[in-house]
């Protein structure tokens, strides 16, 4: 006889979360869905890095400072630690509504706004909230069925709801809001400090060599180690690489150091939110760029609501061979049978080891009938049928 035996499985949280985010590491590590241009970025820091501690590093801690290299690489280790913060990390996604919650807000959205008319467009979902004698509308999202808090906003390529939603950046592989964003500010602000570091050091190194041997012959020269590649042309290639990143990167960093010290988002500042015809004062700051700046920050970093690493048990149902003695009225249910119907015949069989069957031998006197015999109807029975 088969027994069924009931077997948890345990199954974490960010298995069955919804939204477009990939997990590694039992769901320690989140980020987007597409990290093409995440690696991209990792591919050009670690190449620029690794060339400039090959080979101006050394010549240049010799002819100049030691110190020189060392600065370097507490940048680049900085720099790495707060991009990996940054892309590894929950951004602050808030947790869709359940079932019951979202039924919930419907009725009370119908309450609100009564009976519409067919063929009439409803009101818009908005919620006003009050914040430093300011009114915030807080906005229904149909995605997530909840109303968003403030200054949360619906990320359109991770498909979440971000609290303090900043900008998807695809150079981190990561949206940016109120969990991740000082990292990814200090990211910015370590890059630019490296960038600029390495550029003025190739320029230094460049102009040590042609000072020696002079610039012809600097262009000329090759590392004992790669004789087919010009030293120069590594050089140069740095430089390229550091003068097309200062553009972009130094200049990310000036306006994000812009909105720090307004305690305003990039949503927020492309959207004029604050700015726009109305002239609303932004009601999230303190008037103080240094408050704006120690509450973005230096301020208290909220927890992670999803509970990723939560455990669901989940049963499931596996059949054991086992020598187990049948009763008469007991039936051994089929060898191939599917989860349902193995539990189904396991719940059946439970029922019928647990009421024995009745023999003749244990009927009553005036019930025991000779084999051959008709079973005789009793009078109870044939006042029940009239």
């Amino acid at each position: 006889m088969s027994v069924m035996v009931a077997r948890k499985k345990v199954v974490r949280k960010w298995e069955k979360l919804p939204g477009r985010n990939t997990f590694c590491c039992d769901g320690r590590i989140m980020m987007a869905r597409q990290k093409g241009i995440f690696y991209l970025t990792l591919f050009l820091i670690l190449g620029t890095c690794a060339l400039f501690f090959a080979f101006e590093c050394r010549y240049l801690a010799v002819q100049l400072s030691p110190a020189i290299p060392v600065f370097a690489a507490v940048l680049f280790l900085f720099a790495m630690a707060t991009l990996l913060r940054t892309s590894f990390s929950d951004p602050g996604v808030i947790p869709r509504a359940l079932p019951d919650e979202a039924a919930f807000i419907e009725m009370e959205i119908e309450a609100t706004n009564g009976t519409v008319p067919q063929g009439q467009r409803p009101p818009p979902r908005i919620k006003n909230f009050q914040i430093n004698n300011q009114i915030v509308k807080l906005k229904y999202c149909y995605t997530c069925k909840i109303f968003r808090p403030p200054r949360a906003s619906h990320c359109s390529i991770c498909d979440n709801c971000v609290e303090r939603f900043d900008h998807h950046c695809p150079w981190v592989g990561n949206c940016v809001g109120k969990r991740n964003y000082r990292y990814f500010y200090l990211f910015i602000l370590s890059l630019s400090l490296l960038t600029i570091y390495i550029f003025t050091f190739n320029i230094v190194y460049v102009a040590l060599k042609s000072l020696k041997i002079g610039f012809l012959n600097t262009l000329k020269e090759t590392p004992g180690t790669y004789p087919s590649i010009s030293l120069t042309v590594l050089t140069v290639l740095e430089v390229l690489i550091c003068f097309f990143t200062l553009w972009s990167v130094v200049g990310l960093t000036g306006f994000h150091t812009f909105l720090v010290a307004l305690n305003q988002t990039t949503n927020e500042d492309i959207k004029g939110s604050w700015t726009g015809k109305n002239r609303v004062q932004n009601p999230y700051s303190h008037g103080n760029i240094v408050k704006n700046c120690c509450e973005v920050l230096c301020g208290p970093l909220p927890p992670s609501v999803l509970d990723r690493r939560g455990i669901l048990q989940q049963e499931e149902s596996t059949a054991q061979e086992g020598s187990c003695p049948q009763g008469p009225g007991t039936q051994e249910p089929p060898a191939t049978q599917g989860p349902g119907q193995a539990q189904e015949a396991h719940s059946i069989l439970s029922l019928q080891v647990s009421a024995p069957s009745v023999s003749d031998t244990e009927m009553p006197e005036e019930k025991q009938r000779t084999p051959g015999e008709l079973p005789v109807p009793s009078l109870d029975a044939g006042r029940a049928g009239h």
